[in-house]
């Protein structure tokens, strides 16, 4: 299970409203004051936190700390839900902007729109949320099916193999959730999110390689496919795809990737000439050829499946 946030960690930074610093004896003049020196940041209106905190997180923790402000003012209870889960489940978030908190009641009730936040009133049932971090939050698997519903089917397949990957839930919880919200809005896409995500993927990367293969209607490469020396039998490599019928395997080189392959007093180049080794090895065992795409060939999805068509009919030419 994964475990909760630190104390010291900026991320869960307690956050101080104006009523409560003002009944400690500051006045708005000192809260002014503490906010241009840099002491304090003003998370949103009436809503406070350590500067140092502030600054020492990124994107998604601000997020995390917008989010805590909103729970210290909700009238009713509510818990973090759809985006706003996701950081507190450390799930990679890409091209997303984060500017509105999200939020589910628990009564169910049709909920006050304000400027940065979203209310959701899906039912919550009582294994929907749980509290971690610090703060009452939906659940992985409920997480998961809300994004799914929210965002666009790339971004689903990514939060559910990631999900999966760290085994913060399973397939057979994700299908229960889904019949559950399965007449709910945008629900029709949850099949099609769960048809093509896949837990063996390990980076962002890959699950959206695996989601163009899925969204150009290529065929579907095995992910973390195990290279075996033909005479012992030695799992010698492990590459992120292979289409094993077709003679061909697939690498996709992230700047996440290299960065996890360092080795101490390692250089980049090392890496890549490390890597460039074990293409080698694969390519002379296997005789299969070698696809690389990297995080840009992801964002021209035609282009990129028409060149990896390309290799498919040379590769088939060449046998």
């Amino acid at each position: 299970m994964m475990l909760p946030r630190q104390p010291d960690d900026p991320r869960v930074r307690p956050i101080r409203l104006r009523k409560v610093l003002i009944a400690s004896g500051l006045d708005d003049r000192t809260i002014a004051r503490l906010v241009a020196d840099g002491i304090l940041h003003r998370v949103r209106y009436g809503a406070y936190v350590d500067a140092s905190a502030w600054r020492a997180c990124d994107d998604v923790g601000r997020h995390g700390l917008a989010a805590r402000a909103v729970l210290q003012h909700a009238n009713t209870q509510v818990v973090l839900s759809h985006e706003s889960a996701l950081g507190e489940w450390d799930v990679p978030i890409w091209d997303q902007a984060l500017d509105e908190v999200h939020v589910t009641r628990v009564d169910q009730r049709t909920g006050r729109r304000e400027a940065g936040v979203c209310q959701h009133l899906g039912e919550l049932r009582p294994g929907d949320w749980v509290t971690h971090n610090g703060v009452p939050v939906t659940t992985p698997t409920r997480t998961a099916m809300d994004c799914a519903s929210l965002l666009d089917v790339e971004h689903g397949v990514v939060i559910v193999g990631d999900l999966l990957h760290r085994k913060l839930t399973s397939t057979e919880d994700l299908v229960a959730c889904a019949e559950f919200m399965e007449r709910w809005p945008g629900s029709l896409k949850h099949r099609i999110v769960l048809t093509v995500a896949d837990g063996r993927c390990e980076s962002v990367g890959e699950h959206r390689t695996l989601h163009l293969c899925w969204q150009q209607r290529l065929p579907m490469p095995i992910p973390q496919y195990k290279i075996r020396d033909p005479e012992t039998g030695e799992v010698v490599a492990i590459v992120d795809f292979a289409w094993p019928e077709l003679g061909l395997f697939l690498e996709f080189d992230g700047k996440i990737k290299y960065q996890k392959l360092l080795k101490p007093g390692e250089s980049p180049t090392d890496v890549v000439l490390r890597e460039k080794r074990r293409e080698e090895l694969v390519c002379r065992l296997t005789g299969w050829r070698c696809i690389r795409i990297v995080w840009a060939d992801l964002y021209h999805p035609e282009r990129t499946a028409a060149a990896i068509r390309a290799m498919f009919r040379q590769q088939a030419t060449a046998v």
